[in-house]
This record gives C-alpha cells, structure tokens and sequence, in this order.
C-alpha cells in the first residue's frame, strides 16, 4: 500500500472498528442499566411484540382475578346468610311439629305460631341482606351473573341461585299464617340445603380457578422474562472487555493518525 497524506487507510480501519465497538459498549451498558437485553423494538422486534403481548395477557389475568374474587365474595355472602336461613328453617321445623300437635287456638298454638313467624321474619331479612357489591344470589329471577375466568368471550363462570328464595320466603312467610305444617318446612330446607351445596361447589371451583390464574401469570412472567432479561453476570464481563477494547481503539486510532508525520520526517 502506498504511503499517503490524503489518504489513512490504518485510521479509517482504526475508527471503523472504534465505532464498532463503542456501538456494542452502549448496547450492553443499555442492558446492563435496563436488566434487559431486549428493552425495545429496535432490540429485536420479534421478541419484543411477542414479550409485550404476553405482559398485555397478565395485566388481562388480573382484572379476571379481580372478576373472580368479586364473585367469591358474593357467593360467600349467600353462603353466610343461608346458614342463618337453615337454622331458622331447622327451628321452623320444630316449631311446625308442635303446631300440628297443639290444640287449634290454644295458647300454645299461638306462641309457636308468633315464634314460628318471628322466624320468617328473620329468613327475610337474611334473603334480603345477602347482598355483595349490589348482588343478591338469592333475589335473582331470569338474568344470571356471571364473572371471568379467563381472558376469552366464552371464559365465563355464571352464579346462580334460582328457585331458592322463593321456596324459603314461602316457607318462613305464608305458610306460617296459613298454617304451618313440617312437611312444607321439610321441603323447603331439603331444597335450600341444596342449593347452599351448589353455591359451596361454586365457591370451590372459583377458588381453584384462581389459583390457576396465579399460577398462568407466574408462568407467563418466567417466560417473559427467559425472552427479554439480561444475563447481568455474563453483561459485566462483557462491559469489561468492551471498555478494554475502546482504549485499545483509541489508541490505536492515535498511532494510525501519527502515520502523516512519520512522513514529514522523511523531508527534512
């Protein structure tokens, strides 16, 4: 190669390879201060819509946690007034036996009736007071309600209770003052019973599925985190060389531009 002063081919090789360098320095100081060896598009932007999806799917998982735990709780609070419900109604059942066997318009009637009634009265009040969040399992006739399990349309879980508070109201209201007989209270406890039982089974199965979405969003986030995180310990060794190979560069960038009066020296 001829020796030139307008042109350095060592120092546009020289400054080549400095740039070069200090380029992969600043990428792995950017995930050595970050965490991430892919922080933006621009790092990889495959990896980065697909890392970015997945945090868009565990922000969604957690408003269904949240959907989940709302409906626990409305089912809990069913569950809570209807044991009230069913010892009333196992109370009801014995006061209707002693009704049957007393006297018509004995005294003694009468104060199991009052009793009897007293009862309902408290069977209303829990029916009507079963309520979370402005939801009443037991008021609810026709429309269902329903919480998310899961991020999908179909991914819904319906809380129902139809059919039981009309059985216990009838039970603890009317018939009480039409006369109360066993066999109707026997029917509406065999009934509401039931229908705690399924209630209970729904709570279960609620608490399972939130368990599982902990679980998904705890996956989710390992593998998030196996696509976009830094290895810091293999980052540090690497700045280290880095920083080495930038003082090298510049160094060896000084020597080349020192090549044009090595020259000069060969006039004088």
């Amino acid at each position: 190669m001829a020796n030139s002063i307008n042109t350095n081919a060592g120092a546009l090789i020289a400054l080549q390879n400095l740039n070069n360098t200090s380029r992969d320095l600043a990428v792995t100081q950017n995930r050595v201060n970050t965490g991430q060896k892919v922080s933006s598009a621009k790092d990889n932007g495959a990896i980065f819509a697909i890392a970015t999806n997945q945090r868009a799917e565990m922000g969604a998982l957690d408003a269904v946690k949240q959907s989940m735990q709302r409906g626990q709780s409305i089912v809990d609070v069913a569950l809570a007034a209807g044991e009230t419900i069913t010892k009333a109604l196992e109370e009801q059942k014995s006061l209707a036996v002693a009704i049957e066997s007393s006297v018509a318009g004995s005294a003694a009637e009468t104060a199991y009736l009052a009793d009897f009634n007293a009862l309902g009265n408290e069977i209303t009040k829990a029916l009507g007071g079963a309520s979370f969040d402005g939801v009443n399992l037991f008021s609810v006739a026709a429309a269902d309600i329903q919480v998310k399990t899961g991020t999908g349309s179909t991914d819904l879980f319906t809380l129902k209770a139809t059919g039981a508070a009309t059985t216990v109201a009838t039970a603890g209201g009317g018939i009480a003052r039409a006369g109360a007989t066993a066999a109707a209270v026997d029917t509406a406890l065999k009934a509401f019973t039931a229908e705690l039982g399924s209630l209970g089974t729904k709570s279960k199965s609620l608490e399972r599925s939130l368990s599982f979405t902990s679980k998904m969003q705890d996956a989710l986030e390992v593998g998030v985190g196996n696509l976009v995180d830094a290895d810091l310990a293999k980052e540090s060794a690497k700045l280290t060389a880095l920083q080495t190979k930038q003082q090298l560069g510049v160094q060896a960038l000084s020597i080349a531009n020192q090549s044009s009066s090595v020259l000069l020296g060969l006039f004088r």
